[in-house]
């Protein structure tokens, strides 16, 4: 066990913990941040995916040491009143069904937006393909995605 100390959503916080722990298991298990999802272990679903230094990352797979002196952004900050433009347009188009795999799908399409303002289609699908759904709503997701992008073009700020 080593006294680590992490930056998570713009604060400092330690936690007591062995360096190899997956990143995930701190953030939901030390930290009670429970937004990031755990779905199959071996980062090929996405469901954990959160930012480190503004890189969409399988927090499932990533050591908790990889991530100290870096931020860790999570769910719970993409924005501070659930207002970011993906946040609004997943609510607006009714992307979620079971709704499990959606903070791995608004984290890693905030990274495609940020990095690609104006995606096409094969922008969308190639940042998104890492992420499954199982309940199928990658046309819901992919139009979220097309009315985020017009929505900050048109001054909504993430």
């Amino acid at each position: 066990m080593e006294k680590l100390t992490l930056t998570v959503n713009g604060l400092a916080r330690e936690v007591n913990v062995d360096p190899n722990m997956p990143l995930l298991w701190v953030l939901r298990d030390l930290l009670g941040l429970t937004g990031t999802k755990f779905g199959c272990g071996v980062a090929q679903c996405g469901a954990c995916t959160v930012h480190v230094n503004g890189e969409a990352l399988r927090s499932c797979v990533t050591k908790v040491s990889r991530a100290v002196g870096q931020q860790i952004i999570t769910i719970e900050a993409l924005s501070e009143n659930n207002d970011h433009p993906l946040q609004l347009a997943w609510a607006e188009l009714d992307v979620p069904q079971c709704g499990y795999c959606q903070s791995g799908q608004l984290m890693s399409a905030a990274v495609l937006l940020r990095e690609k303002p104006n995606p096409t289609d094969q922008d969308i699908d190639d940042a998104m393909s890492g992420n499954i759904c199982r309940c199928g709503t990658y046309p819901r997701i992919r139009a979220a995605i097309h009315k985020a992008a017009k929505m900050q073009q048109e001054g909504v700020k993430p």
